[in-house]
């Protein structure tokens, strides 16, 4: 018998699978947005940070400088001008850092939410397989983020050529600048380019953000026959939620036939239909419909309640109306008070109750 052939894979993912995906790791999810992100907080960063940076910078070359007659060239000293200049160090940059770690953060977060896996760093024994991993080198997805970067690049190298070559007609002026006109000419020419250059990269960020949803939400499609089992598994069986069911009427019906002959009176159709009712004057506060049934369940139980020598009344009007009104276990509705009563003391009669 031939084999049926692989269905497709049309179906947009369940809950639980994309649960399962997560739980791997598998999350849609740019680099390029999060380097995007790095790149304008950590120019924004550095522009305002940059004054506080170079006065730290400058106090320590002032330190350094100004001392540097008086020490001599020893294993303190050094020690001494070490220490200083990492502390220096990390004071003019920590803002920075802090910055660009803190906005790698976020911009993850912010693409998939808080998100803890180990799945993808378990030690898998066909990671070393050679074969698999040319083959994946090779794959249609490696190529095509190869070509993506290299486009990139590209892009990248010719926007930064114009934005340069836009900056250069001002070189000349350079020579009849100062040190520090010099230096913030610079400065502002590099953030100049570089915002150029994040204008561009915003562009991509977008675009590959947008096919990385793409690319993710296809990856966990489904067949149909995979929600089926899927279903089969979180909801049961259908075979099993039957044969549960049934049991669970069983056991209701058998509940239902030992409550009979607690019953003071039996209402029928009088051939269709059946209801039991018990009243307890000292614990109830209207009477209660302990069973009911219609055809072979209202013969079993008047069958029943003959055999408990409990009366069976035929009334078709008030058969009905408690049948179609109340469930087992339930108190009859204050319309229906009047007519069970009259029923209930024509029992009483019958017992001698009166």
């Amino acid at each position: 018998m031939a084999d049926q052939p692989a269905q497709e894979k049309t179906e947009p993912a369940t809950p639980r699978r994309r649960r399962e995906a997560r739980k791997e790791g598998k999350v849609a999810k740019s680099q390029e947005l999060s380097s995007l992100m790095i790149l304008l907080f950590g120019l924004a960063t550095m522009y305002f940070a940059i004054p506080f940076s170079i006065g730290h910078i400058k106090e320590l070359a002032i330190f350094v400088f100004s001392n540097a007659a008086e020490h001599a060239v020893t294993a303190s000293s050094f020690s001494l001008y070490f220490k200083q200049g990492m502390m220096t160090f990390a004071i003019a940059t920590g803002p920075i850092v802090l910055v660009l770690v803190v906005i790698g953060t976020v911009s993850n977060v912010l693409q998939v939410g808080f998100v803890v896996s180990t799945k993808p760093l378990e030690p898998k024994l066909e990671k070393l397989d050679v074969f698999k991993g040319i083959m994946k080198l090779l794959s249609t997805k490696s190529l095509f983020e190869l070509g993506k970067d290299v486009f990139k690049l590209a892009l990248i190298g010719v926007v930064g050529y114009y934005a340069v070559s836009s900056e250069l007609k001002f070189v000349n002026q350079l020579p009849d600048m100062s040190v520090s006109q010099v230096l913030s000419f610079i400065g502002a020419a590099m953030f100049r380019v570089a915002l150029k250059c994040s204008l561009m990269l915003a562009v991509l960020a977008v675009a590959d953000y947008a096919f990385q949803k793409w690319d993710f939400e296809k990856s966990i499609r489904m067949t149909k026959q995979e929600i089926k089992e899927e279903m089969k598994h979180t909801e049961g069986d259908p075979l099993v939620k039957s044969r549960i069911r049934h049991l669970q009427r069983d056991a209701a019906f058998r509940r239902m036939m030992s409550d009979v002959p607690k019953a003071d009176v039996v209402v029928t159709n009088p051939i269709h239909l059946a209801v039991a009712l018990k009243y307890d004057t000292e614990t109830m506060d209207a009477p209660v419909v302990v069973a009911k049934g219609q055809r072979l369940i209202a013969e079993r139980i008047k069958e029943i309640a003959r055999e408990h020598d409990i009366p069976v009344i035929e009334n078709r009007p008030l058969a009905r109306a408690l049948f179609k009104a109340c469930d087992t276990g339930m108190q009859i509705p204050v319309s229906l008070f009047r007519a069970v009563a009259e029923v209930l003391a024509y029992v009483y009669r019958l017992k001698g109750g009166y």
